[in-house]
């Protein structure tokens, strides 16, 4: 079962995403706010697929101090955060904090769960690699890139990857030198179907170049081309 944990304060709110996602085929487990929403994955032993959280709730943890916490605990599970239109700089944080997406209140029932879907099949894609016992590596000069275990070495020095970082290098080490539009690595990362906007390319980008740079804001391996997208020089 497609197991999924929401965390939104607003009952209505809530309701309306279980009933939709419950009608998509997902198992939904709700939290009424970030507290409790840690207490249930904690509980559960971390046995979600994808969390759901809205960045405003109350208490003593908000829906990006839970991303946080989770992507601390799990460099698997899908995060999408809930946000409103006035929250730009709270949607680069999430990103930046490891979200793999979020969704602009008011959203439609479909938009969501194009969402959902697009964010579980990465999941899914990574969970049947590590099921399988995929080792491949692609290796780029002195980097080298686990297909099994979604993480980078550059040389001696090991570099955990969330999914979506994981698909962008491994995008980049299958095109090594070439220059790749914005739109292409958003459709191959995040789906041809999906809905969100380009920004979310360059934010994985700052993050990637916080991990793989030794000085990220003269990036020599990300490099931008400007008016196109980036590239990867080994």
């Amino acid at each position: 079962m497609k197991k999924i944990l929401i965390a939104e304060d607003e009952q209505a709110i809530r309701e309306f995403i279980v009933i939709n996602l419950e009608r998509a085929g997902y198992d939904v487990t709700e939290a009424e706010n970030g507290d409790q929403a840690l207490e249930i994955y904690a509980r559960e032993n971390g046995d979600f697929d994808v969390a759901i959280l809205d960045i405003m709730m109350p208490g003593q943890h908000d829906g990006l101090s839970v991303c946080k916490e989770l992507r601390h605990q799990s460099g698997s599970i899908g995060i999408i955060l809930l946000t409103a239109r006035t929250q730009e700089m709270d949607k680069v944080s999430g990103l930046m904090m490891g979200a793999d997406d979020y969704v602009t209140k008011p959203f439609s029932p479909s938009e969501l769960v194009a969402r959902v879907d697009a964010v579980y099949r990465r999941v899914a894609l990574e969970q049947m690699r590590v099921e399988n016992h995929f080792t491949e590596e692609i290796r780029s000069g002195e980097f080298s890139l686990n297909l099994r275990s979604r993480t980078l070495m550059k040389g001696s020095k090991h570099i955990d990857l969330t999914q979506v970082e994981f698909q962008v290098m491994e995008y980049f080490f299958s095109n090594p030198g070439a220059a790749l539009e914005r739109n292409a690595i958003l459709r191959h990362v995040w789906g041809e179907s999906y809905v969100g906007e380009e920004k979310i390319v360059d934010v994985n980008i700052r993050r990637l170049r916080m991990k793989v740079e030794d000085e990220p804001s003269n990036p020599k391996h990300i490099v931008t081309v400007w008016g196109l997208g980036y590239k990867w020089e080994a």
